[in-house]
């Protein structure tokens, strides 16, 4: 390891299990010597086993709704006393959307269900950066991360509603990115990530077929959690201190492909 957070202290939204890629991301933000804090909603906590991670990078759980502004306030207020001051980094790997959990499709979505998705997909990433805006919890030059997928640039059907809610997480990066910066030197971006064998993405219709499609057509193959978790040290180190604003495709060459061999064979006789 590297010491490349040496230093920095962080927040990580949205460890559920060992699966789940911001599990990795805690994993090897302590290895590379940064202290951080763990948050879930209080209904994913008790499904899943966070209290594990934080057993074994020494981190203390803060339970948050990242939907609601009180707690969004106490998790970066307690976080700053935990860490001894000011913020370094953060990572969003937060969605759900209840219409893809109840099997509605995306031409009759219920539209109560529409807004909790959008609430706890995307506004929450607003709602996280404005909070710690109004409360200066970061140091300048920190680092903002949000996890998102190419849904919100293309269409996979069975995505459902999840792809509108990409799309406007990705526009409040680009937006929140360009005053956070102005304001505090603050970078925001997403990584557009590989079809990951996480939790949450295997419960999406027909993953195992996109997870295989993406896998044919990347010249690099998918992406793996773990790389995924070694992109986001990067981003979060000082090494990447210039890079705002931006949707990084982490997805082995999957977004600019067109074709390739192993697909069209599937199609030659």
């Amino acid at each position: 390891m590297h010491n490349l957070l040496k230093g920095k202290r962080g927040i990580i939204f949205g460890a559920l299990d060992p699966n789940s890629i911001a599990w990795k991301v805690a994993q090897r933000c302590h290895q590379e010597g940064a202290a951080f804090t763990l948050t879930n909603a209080p209904v994913a906590m008790r499904l899943g086993a966070i209290n594990d991670l934080a057993k074994e990078c020494n981190a203390q759980v803060i339970p948050a709704d990242a939907t609601l502004m009180p707690d969004l306030e106490n998790l970066f207020s307690k976080s700053m006393e935990v860490l001894g001051g000011k913020i370094d980094f953060v990572l969003h790997s937060i969605g759900m959307s209840p219409n893809v959990r109840k099997n509605k499709p995306y031409t009759d979505i219920d539209y109560d269900f529409y807004h909790k998705t959008l609430d706890i997909s995307a506004m929450s990433l607003h709602k996280t950066l404005q909070t710690a805006m109004k409360l200066d919890a970061m140091n300048e030059w920190g680092s903002v991360v949000a996890l998102t997928y190419i849904a919100a640039q293309r269409v996979f059907p069975d995505y459902n509603d999840m792809a509108d809610a990409k799309s406007v997480l990705e526009s409040i990066t680009r937006s929140f990115g360009y005053h956070y910066g102005k304001a505090k030197k603050v970078r925001v971006n997403t990584i557009s990530q590989s079809p990951t064998k996480t939790t949450a993405g295997s419960g999406v219709k027909g993953f195992d077929g996109f997870f295989n499609y993406a896998e044919m057509m990347s010249p690099l193959g998918n992406a793996s959690a773990e790389a995924c978790a070694n992109y986001c040290v990067s981003l979060f180190s000082d090494l990447t201190k210039m890079v705002t604003m931006q949707n990084l495709f982490h997805d082995g060459g999957f977004s600019f492909t067109g074709v390739s061999r192993e697909v069209m064979e599937k199609f030659s006789s």
